[in-house]
């Protein structure tokens, strides 16, 4: 299980790996995220790997969205302030 730190680092590298992609396409990971799930297919076949990669990118990122709020909500349970959330991460 990853902890607190940990869990942020991952968000933040999966965050410039989707900003990469939104800068590239124009779009915003979501709006993408939406069409692909919903089985739109890519205009040009020299998306495609892009667009699988995206897609896993971010459904990584949803998992380690949930993955932070349940640890900080764990944390907290304990060290109910914002000081005892950052003791535990530091």
């Amino acid at each position: 299980m990853m902890n607190l730190r940990e869990i942020l680092a991952d968000i933040h590298a999966l965050e410039e790996d989707m900003l990469n992609f939104e800068r590239r396409y124009g779009i915003r990971s979501e709006t993408f995220y939406a069409a692909y799930v919903s089985g739109e297919e890519p205009e040009n076949d020299s998306w495609v790997l892009d667009f699988g990669e995206w897609a896993s990118v971010y459904r990584t990122w949803l998992i380690r969205q949930a993955e932070y709020r349940n640890e900080v909500q764990r944390i907290q349970r304990k060290a109910p302030s914002l000081a005892g959330l950052i003791r535990v991460a530091a």
